[in-house]
């Protein structure tokens, strides 16, 4: 049967018993949020249309197409499932439900989850028969609830600026899984570059037997087998050769793990990173990170990549264009893009989208927090993200200027703001929950707890910009640094450059819009030419890779055609900068 993205969604934990439940399900748009109480959760309610799952129904591919707010969606869908499958556990996957999702299995509410971004899942055979059963979800969001973060997604009804079309329900892939009541849980990866191993800390659920395989390009790497009584356990597994990871080099080793009757499939990446000094270096040798600033949206699926191959795809642009890597901004990427990035040794930051968050309310650590740590776990094995930054420009917009507490000069120090504690807390919840990547606390400012400075700075005119960046080693320009406190911190452009180039008037660009190919060029060349000489920098981020809607300053279209010559742009990036002499 033809599906969309039939691909499994999760390649460094998975099993050969799953079932992909993409493509049409029933569906109802609920703005009232009344469906439960008119039944729409059981099994013979007739919701009123139908959509293509994974795409969101604002997007076109779902077969929706209504971008007006949606504050509650219903789906349903009906499988069929044999004794054999319902033998042991059966696990219900959801690769993302933007925001709060309700899944009930054959009228039985089989749980909750809050966040529109991450993976989660529900063990549902308590709740199935054999032959036919059905799914219902409920989903509910409001981008203009100050405690719901949405990223980019528009909180108007028209997209404007630098926000854009949203996205409710279901926009990630939906599977079943099966799998022995014996069985890995999950699992941490360890690689270790400088002795060649690999240690793997396990969870597991009753005791067997665990046997690690790792191998690389089919020849057999190396194999540790060990009784275990479940729980925790941690494996070292010396390996046969050494293949580094590195940029443009994946070098995957491929990693299976047997515990009992249960078989995963998993890979790693051997690499080592950290901050030496203000220099970033990967497996100790100093790498300059030429990144650009990924939005993750697609003209026909919004949040969703219509298939597998696109994803890859606009990794592959990137690296025409002579990047090494990308920030994943305001967006939790899916995991089918991070395998993309760690076979093609491509360099990424997760994000989390905390835009339309109100950083002040106290509930917002409520709504941050949990989903932020679940991405850190979801994501930690992939060898491609290099660094975390769980906030964004966490401005004074924040504040009610017309409040008392506002109008105190001491909250006009980051140290002292009122978002200060938040930032500092997911700063330090982030190295807990992970001590091998660098962690910046808010990108662009207010910097209260980090491990890098990073800076944000749109200027267009090259000659100001320079001035920014001296070559001679001294301190970069900080637009705030009468609310931010440098403390040595290894030193990141993370934004620049947002070059509007279209013939569209009603674009929408960061500064003045170029009017010419080569009136293009050249003022990239200048901006990315000051970066590259600065010493005091490890890294820049241009901004962005493709058109988002009305935001044209994309070195793509949104449909993904080059508006310059990759090749030109290539030879521009890939010019020494100064921290790798």
């Amino acid at each position: 049967m033809n599906i969309p993205r039939p691909e499994h969604p999760k390649m460094q934990l998975r099993r050969d018993s799953w079932q992909n439940l993409n493509g049409t399900w029933h569906f109802e748009a609920d703005p009232g949020r009344s469906g439960l109480a008119r039944g729409l959760a059981k099994k013979d309610a007739r919701l009123a249309g139908q959509i293509q799952v994974p795409f969101c129904p604002e997007s076109v591919l779902s077969g929706v197409g209504t971008p007006d707010f949606m504050y509650g969606v219903w789906y349903q869908k009906t499988i069929c499932l044999t004794d054999e499958q319902l033998s042991d556990l059966v696990r219900l996957h959801f690769g993302a439900v933007d925001y709060k999702c309700t899944v009930y299995v054959n009228e039985q509410l089989a749980g909750t989850h809050q966040g529109g971004y991450v993976s989660f899942y529900f063990d549902i055979a308590p709740f199935l028969q054999p032959g036919d059963n059905t799914i219902t979800v409920f989903a509910e969001d409001d981008v203009r609830d100050p405690l719901v973060p949405r990223g980019k997604q528009s909180e108007a009804f028209f997209s404007h600026g630098c926000d854009y079309t949203r996205t409710t329900g279901i926009w990630q892939t939906v599977w079943l899984e099966f799998l022995p009541v014996v069985h890995l849980d999950r699992m941490r990866l360890y690689p270790d570059a400088a002795t060649g191993k690999v240690t793997v800390v396990a969870q597991l659920c009753g005791a067997a037997a665990l046997t690690l395989k790792a191998s690389y390009q089919g020849r057999p790497m190396g194999e540790v087998t060990l009784p275990c009584a479940g729980g925790s356990e941690t494996v070292v597994l010396p390996l046969a050769e050494t293949h580094l990871w590195e940029i443009g080099h994946g070098r995957l080793y491929d990693l299976e793990l047997i515990y009992g009757e249960d078989v995963v499939h998993s890979y790693f990446g051997l690499r080592s990173v950290q901050l030496d000094n203000g220099v970033f270096r990967l497996n100790g040798k100093a790498v300059f990170q030429r990144l650009v600033l990924d939005q993750g949206f697609y003209p026909d699926g919004i949040y969703t990549a219509p298939t597998d191959a696109a994803l890859l795809a606009d990794i592959e642009r990137s690296m025409a264009m002579g990047f090494n890597g990308a920030r994943l901004h305001q967006k939790v990427f899916e995991e089918r893009f991070l395998y993309h990035a760690d076979r093609m040794g491509y360099l990424v930051w997760g994000e989390y989208p905390d835009w339309g968050l109100s950083r002040t309310d106290p509930m917002a650590i409520y709504s941050i927090l949990p989903e932020w740590l679940q991405e850190v776990e979801r994501d930690f094995n992939h060898p491609a993200i290099i660094g975390w930054c769980p906030l964004n420009e966490v401005w004074d917009r924040d504040l009610n200027t017309g409040s008392v507490a506002a109008a105190d000069p001491i909250w006009k120090h980051s140290q002292h703001s009122p978002f200060a504690p938040l930032i500092a807390m997911l700063y330090q919840a982030t190295k807990a929950a992970d001590p091998t990547r660098p962690c910046v606390d808010a990108s662009g400012g207010y910097h209260v707890e980090t491990d890098i400075f990073d800076l944000h700075d749109y200027e267009q005119d090259p000659e100001i910009f320079a001035q920014h960046y001296p070559a001679d080693g001294s301190m970069p320009f900080d637009q705030f640094e009468s609310r931010q406190v440098y403390r040595g911190e290894a030193i990141f452009n993370s934004e620049y450059g947002g070059i509007g180039f279209s013939l569209d008037d009603t674009a929408w660009s960061y500064g003045s819009a170029a009017h010419s190919q080569e009136e293009y060029i050249a003022r990239f060349k200048a901006l990315t030419e000051t970066l590259l000489r600065c010493p005091r920098i490890f890294g820049l981020c241009y901004t962005q890779l493709t058109d988002v809607e009305q935001e044209q300053n994309g070195l793509y279209t949104y449909d993904r055609r080059p508006k310059v010559d990759p090749a030109v742009m290539h030879a521009i990036l890939s010019q020494k900068a100064a921290v790798e002499e």
